[in-house]
């Protein structure tokens, strides 16, 4: 890692960009996708150091630890693309072209900064006026002024080519999204990168400004800080990460994980991992009940502080506790295009796409991350690769040029806790 003037950098095949910004503290897009590189996030090895000293620390995997924030380059092009084509601006006439990105996460970020760095109109939406870094968000669930780093405002990375508003409507016939407001967005190509829905603190899926989404967060710090007894119910990669992260923070609150199955976090992951995973848990403290369900969830005060909540299982267990979150119920974002795809819906909400990322039927609309019905892991590292193969795409048909296929990946490494 080098270090210059105004904050650390992250220095990649002789290309560099601050990451954090000038205060160490207040990171931007602009930093976190250096635009002449057409950065993304993507795990990258190699470059050391936490948030906190304004670097990051070498990761390959999905689950996270102290902070972390990883990148690495796409190269995704058709085989007949060259990176002096894709690096700056595509050479021929683009007046006539206009990308709409429906939702801000990573993949929706890693699309409109590869389009802005090629001179692509486009416009970028979301319901919220920053982006959330939420592989980080449960750090911020228990460590206060952790939250602010985790939130970066659109407007000062893609400044008029972002709208913040929900989208209600997408007319396929008219080729427009329509806003809540009433604005109407027209789009030659539309890229769909809604994402998933869930409970707080594992995602935050509302309207929002950046002030009080960080606020959000810090409240949650203090129910954390003052409950002794924690129950998280769910331990899938959200709930394995929310119990390690109180259990690291606060070694000496009780924390119990409740999980519907024996094995923990993703099913996608390898036996070994998951069997670590536990272990660690166990290590850390974390108190375990396996193989059984909630069975009062709707009764429970989720994220609140109280003197006295009684959980209980289907297997008629009780267990006491001050504080319970629940970090389960994931499910995919489909509220802004279900009423208009209908016949390309899969059995969970996702797009069926082709192998290009086209959604079934219309080779000028992708899916990408979380709303793409493609056989892999969930993960932002996939959707940044969506990301990148559905620009690639979308410059290749401007140039009449053959597509670019996704091939599926599986991501079995390892997980940190």
């Amino acid at each position: 890692m080098t270090t210059v003037s105004g904050g650390p950098t992250v220095s990649r095949l002789h290309k560099c960009g601050k990451i954090w910004g000038p205060s160490w503290g207040s990171p931007c897009l602009g930093n976190l996708l250096c635009k002449d590189i057409l950065g993304c996030l993507l795990p990258l090895q190699g470059v050391n150091g936490g948030p906190e000293r304004g670097g990051i620390v070498p990761q390959t995997t999905h689950l996270m630890e102290d902070r972390v924030v990883t990148f690495q380059l796409p190269a995704v092009l058709s085989e007949s693309s060259t990176w002096s084509e894709m690096g700056s601006q595509v050479s021929m006439d683009v007046g006539a072209v206009h990308v709409v990105i429906v939702g801000g996460g990573f993949g929706g970020i890693a699309a409109a900064s590869q389009l802005q760095v090629l001179n692509i109109p486009f416009v970028l939406v979301d319901m919220k006026d920053s982006f959330h870094h939420n592989v980080a968000a449960l750090r911020a669930s228990v460590e206060s002024g952790f939250a602010k780093k985790t939130f970066i405002s659109y407007s000062v990375t893609f400044k008029e080519n972002f709208r913040q508003g929900l989208v209600v409507e997408i007319d396929l016939k008219n080729q427009t999204v329509l806003l809540e407001d009433g604005e109407a967005l027209s789009f030659t190509y539309l890229i769909l990168a809604t994402g998933s829905t869930g409970l707080f603190p594992g995602k935050f899926n509302q309207v929002s400004s950046q002030q009080m989404a960080i606020q959000a967060y810090e409240d949650m710090v203090t129910q954390v800080q003052c409950a002794q007894s924690i129950v998280v119910i769910g331990g899938g990669s959200a709930g394995v990460e929310m119990a390690a992260e109180i259990k690291t923070e606060y070694p000496e609150k009780e924390v119990t994980l409740i999980h519907s199955r024996m094995a923990l976090a993703d099913k996608e992951l390898l036996p070994c991992v998951r069997q670590e995973v536990k272990e660690i848990l166990l290590r850390k403290g974390v108190q375990l009940l396996l193989s059984e369900r909630v069975s009062n969830l709707e009764a429970l005060p989720l994220n609140k502080h109280r003197e006295h909540i009684t959980v209980q299982t289907d297997k008629g267990t009780e267990v006491a506790a001050n504080l319970v979150i629940a970090c389960s119920g994931i499910k995919i974002n489909s509220s802004a295009y279900s009423s208009a795809f209908g016949d390309q819906l899969a059995s969970d909400g996702a797009l069926r796409v082709n192998e290009y990322l086209q959604v079934e039927g219309y080779s000028h609309i992708y899916a990408i991350g979380d709303c793409a019905d493609v056989r892999e892991p969930k993960m932002a590292y996939h959707a940044s690769l969506h990301a990148s193969v559905a620009v690639a795409n979308i410059v290749n048909s401007m140039k009449q040029r053959p597509l670019k296929a996704y091939k599926p990946g599986r991501a079995v490494r390892g997980a940190t806790i």
